[in-house]
């Protein structure tokens, strides 16, 4: 089996991080995890993936007078890591659309709602105040227009009575550190891939898998 070399680009604690990499670390699973690279000298994330064994290391944009500047430095890593596919998982910079073209259809990202509702930020706060009975969190395929593209996989949580952001948040991360692993051995491996800007599953993919589907509590 051939396992893709995989970079996950962090900003903060890195949780989902953790998760990607507690999934990678089985033989058996079809992307290897060769590299943790952050926007953030100070993300703890770094230090967290140096724990387990993952070769992290800083990309600052502050070092650069542009985003242009930062991003062709950032490409020119990924590019001399040799990677196949890229996570972003809590990485807090817009991309530009050239450098999300550069790495088309190889690019995933997880995002806090049930996309195309409640794109960008305080995703928790506005599903509450839109007395929504379910929410959720998003795996797709990077697009240069904010958290779109492709869906790759979804998973719903239900919101609970006296819900506020932060427990509604708490519930969709655990949902969260389930689904992007699955989503990223589907892509991985081919079972998922982007054909006229939808995911087309392989024949052998029962869809969804397992039941995405969160417990009532985090």
């Amino acid at each position: 089996m051939i396992r893709r070399r995989t970079a996950v680009l962090i900003s903060g604690r890195g949780s989902n991080m953790l998760s990607l990499l507690e999934a990678a670390a089985r033989d058996d699973f079809p992307a290897r995890i060769v590299a943790v690279l952050s926007n953030r000298p100070d993300a703890p994330g770094l230090a967290r993936a140096a724990t387990q064994g993952i070769p992290a290391e800083a990309i600052d944009h502050r070092g650069f007078a542009d985003r242009d500047g930062f991003e062709r430095a950032l490409d020119a890593r990924l590019r001399a890591l040799d990677i196949d596919l890229v996570c972003l998982a809590g990485f807090m910079r817009l991309l530009t659309a050239r450098f999300v073209e550069a790495w088309r259809d190889r690019m995933l990202n997880i995002h806090p709602s049930l996309l195309p509702a409640f794109p960008g930020l305080d995703t928790h706060a506005r599903a509450l105040a839109a007395g929504v009975r379910f929410a959720g969190c998003t795996v797709h395929v990077v697009r240069a227009e904010m958290d779109s593209g492709p869906i790759v996989a979804q998973a719903c949580v239900p919101v609970l009575p006296g819900d506020d952001a932060a427990a509604l948040g708490a519930r969709v991360l655990a949902a969260e550190h389930l689904l992007y692993p699955q989503a990223l051995a589907l892509f991985a491996s081919g079972a998922a891939r982007v054909t006229d800007e939808t995911i087309a599953y392989g024949a052998d993919v029962r869809f969804p898998a397992q039941p995405l589907l969160a417990p009532a509590t985090a």
